[in-house]
């Protein structure tokens, strides 16, 4: 198990470092992971454990720099509803929005996301680096593992 988590790790540095064309903002794939990103989030912003649980994966993986690996839909909800819920909302920021297909899975997401309290939303908490990596199985598009990186108030991007 922890090799696989390896490997999946160094596939998707690999993936980054090889700097493989993204997606134009017009296309097919780039447009459904940008819509995806949006109902995901959405969710996550209104606490809607149910949509948000309907994206992503039984099996998820969500290595995060400040609180390591999650794995598994149940501790991920869980910990959306202790910590995000009524505290934190996200929004993506969409200059930074890039799309890979992977062929015979899915795609890539790579992008920078801002987070700032729900009732100041002028006030940013920071900014953070994301990969997310989407799953299309028979139509249906899940969240099957995420990379959250470089959170930190420094980070603001203008």
């Amino acid at each position: 198990m922890k090799r696989s988590r390896h490997l999946f790790l160094l596939y998707l540095l690999a993936l980054c470092a090889m700097r493989a064309e993204a997606q134009p903002q017009g296309d097919p794939l780039f447009l459904t992971i940008k819509s995806l990103d949006a109902k995901l989030f959405d969710a996550y912003n209104h606490c809607d454990l149910t949509t948000l649980g309907a994206m992503v994966s039984d099996d998820l993986e969500f290595y995060h720099d400040q609180t390591g690996l999650s794995v598994g839909k149940a501790p991920f909800l869980a910990a959306i509803k202790q910590n995000i819920c009524g505290k934190v909302q996200r929004e993506l920021l969409p200059q930074t929005l890039e799309v890979y297909p992977l062929k015979g899975y899915g795609a890539v997401e790579i992008g920078i996301h801002r987070f700032h309290h729900p009732s100041h939303p002028e006030e940013g908490m920071g900014d953070a680096k994301f990969i997310t990596l989407w799953q299309n199985k028979d139509g249906t598009w899940r969240v099957t593992r995420v990379i959250s990186y470089e959170h930190n108030q420094g980070l603001l991007v203008k």
